[in-house]
């Protein structure tokens, strides 16, 4: 079951302000397994909202978006076994792109964990002392714009825009 959801949204690669987040109660014990991994207690989970709860709030955040996720088929797995057993529809694939995928492409025998691609990148994660929804999309969004080649967000300016600045600037 699962117990965080994180989500950053990007326009044109650069975060916006719009984030989703929670803990969630997953209705039974967290494994110790599953402690190791990402630190939250029964006591704490048991005090946060259940995914039937949230899940209205987190479909309409990622409607029409296009899903960065590294090693999506394990996280769609949960997250479709979530929708599931709500009734509600799956999550396509298709609108997903794996990290993982594209890192075991990109780099083929080496390795491609979160951690293992912030080193490649030089990108600080020191604030990872355990997995947190949250904080793996932060990284994971730099990550990916390095995946993919953009070294830098790309700039959209609109051509109507520099003719006004060009104007109010002549003046």
């Amino acid at each position: 079951r699962i117990v965080e959801i994180g989500c950053i949204e990007l326009d044109n690669l650069i975060p916006t302000s719009r984030k989703f987040h929670c803990y969630l109660n997953p209705e039974r014990k967290v494994s110790q397994k599953a402690f190791e991994v990402h630190g939250y207690t029964d006591e704490f989970l048991s005090n946060q909202k259940k995914f039937g709860e949230v899940v209205d709030e987190f479909l309409k955040f990622i409607e029409n978006k296009r899903l960065v996720i590294h090693n999506a088929e394990f996280d769609l797995a949960h997250l479709n076994n979530e929708l599931a057993l709500l009734g509600k529809s799956k999550i396509n694939k298709d609108n997903v792109v794996d990290t993982l995928e594209l890192a075991k492409n990109k780099f083929p025998g080496s390795g491609i964990s979160l951690d293992a691609l912030c080193k490649r990148y030089r990108i600080d994660n020191s604030k990872r002392t355990k997995h947190t929804a949250i904080i793996d999309c932060e990284l994971l969004s730099k990550i990916y714009i390095n995946l993919i080649d953009q070294k830098e967000p790309t700039l959209d300016f609109n051509f109507n825009n520099i003719e006004n600045l060009n104007q109010n600037t002549s003046d």
